[in-house]
């Protein structure tokens, strides 16, 4: 897939620092609609324009590259759209349009599915009622949430099965809280989606009800990773930038290439040909280089590079980001082994 166009690629950047530090939705998204980027993950036959999986991975690598909280919300968008595929007819022909040309925004709240609670119970409970169930508890990390016409939420049941609904977002009982002052990608006005019983109807349903619902990786795949990389793309080309005149940098810049082309390799590969535990392995992988090269774009910077709106500095806070973000236990266990001390 070719890059974006430049004109785009300067309006992501420019308003980078802004969109990562200010609860403003952030106006590229607009641009991105012009472009048509939007309808690239949607099908053919709902005005979308059928990107296949690598040509959304490059998409969003570049859009990460320029602004990881522009492309932070796109991949909440997308994953939407994703499971909206995989649902029935009445709802893809319902919401598919809409989202191919802009005119929808949907997001999704699964975190609940995927983080323990240990003794607390679900976070967010479907009770089954005649007809429908009954939606209780939040859904505690929802990007976009007040911007969207609807979430796809995901919620247990008493039998601890689990299914997927369209939860719209003006029903009667849904509260969107205040956007949470993160300390990165502030733009994405990330907040908690509260439920007070919630009616919804059969016909909302999307999968399920099943044990796990979301599949053996759960919430976090390769378009976690992809974003990771787009992070890692933008200090790499930062420390080539200034390797130009700093020969001491330049085996640093080649080494950090040379990983950041050899992750994109096995992602892509790994968007056709699927495999759980590679997956997790190049998000391990992925979350790393994002770590360390931003750390090495900070340190390549020195002190101008700690100053707002530097941005080494963003990058640096991003990278933490994937920390915390849809990271399974295999993944935090493989960041920890890197983070420790040796021969501890």
């Amino acid at each position: 897939m070719n890059p974006l166009p430049l004109e785009l690629q300067n309006q992501l950047t420019s308003g980078a620092d802004a969109a990562d530090r200010l609860p403003d939705w952030p106006p590229a998204l607009e641009a991105l609609r012009r472009a048509g980027l939007l309808a690239g993950p949607v099908a053919a036959e709902f005005g979308g324009r059928a990107f296949g999986p690598i040509e959304l991975l490059h998409a969003a690598e570049d859009v990460a590259a320029h602004c990881l909280t522009t492309a932070f919300i796109l991949s909440q968008r997308d994953a939407a759209i994703r499971q909206l595929a995989k649902g029935p007819p009445h709802l893809r022909e319902r919401y598919l349009p809409g989202l191919a040309s802009g005119d929808l925004f949907l997001t999704i709240g699964l975190s609940q599915l995927t983080t323990s609670r240990l003794h607390r119970g679900p976070a967010l409970r479907a009770t089954p009622t005649p007809g429908g169930y009954r939606l209780d508890g939040e859904a505690p990390w929802v990007t976009g949430a007040d911007r969207a016409d609807a979430v796809v939420v995901g919620a247990t049941l008493p039998d601890d099965r689990q299914l997927l609904v369209v939860l719209p977002t003006d029903r009667p009982g849904v509260v969107v809280d205040s956007p949470m002052v993160l300390a990165c990608l502030v733009g994405s006005r990330t907040s908690v989606v509260r439920c007070a019983g919630v009616e919804i109807e059969d016909s909302l349903v999307l999968a399920g009800p099943a044990d796990r619902v979301l599949g053996a990786v759960g919430g976090g795949g390769l378009e976690t990773s992809n974003l990771a990389l787009g992070l890692s793309a933008a200090a790499v080309a930062f420390l080539e930038g200034e390797a130009k005149s700093r020969a001491e940098l330049v085996p640093v810049a080649a080494r950090l290439r040379s990983a950041a082309d050899t992750a994109r390799e096995r992602l892509h590969a790994l968007a056709t040909t699927p495999d759980p535990d590679a997956v997790l392995r190049v998000r391990v992988d992925c979350t790393r280089l994002a770590l360390r090269s931003t750390q090495l774009a900070l340190l390549a910077a020195k002190g101008a590079g700690f100053v707002v709106p530097h941005p080494a500095q963003r990058w640096a806070r991003q990278a933490h980001f994937f920390l915390v973000w849809s990271c399974p236990r295999p993944v935090a266990e493989g960041v920890l082994e890197d983070l420790l001390p040796a021969g501890g």
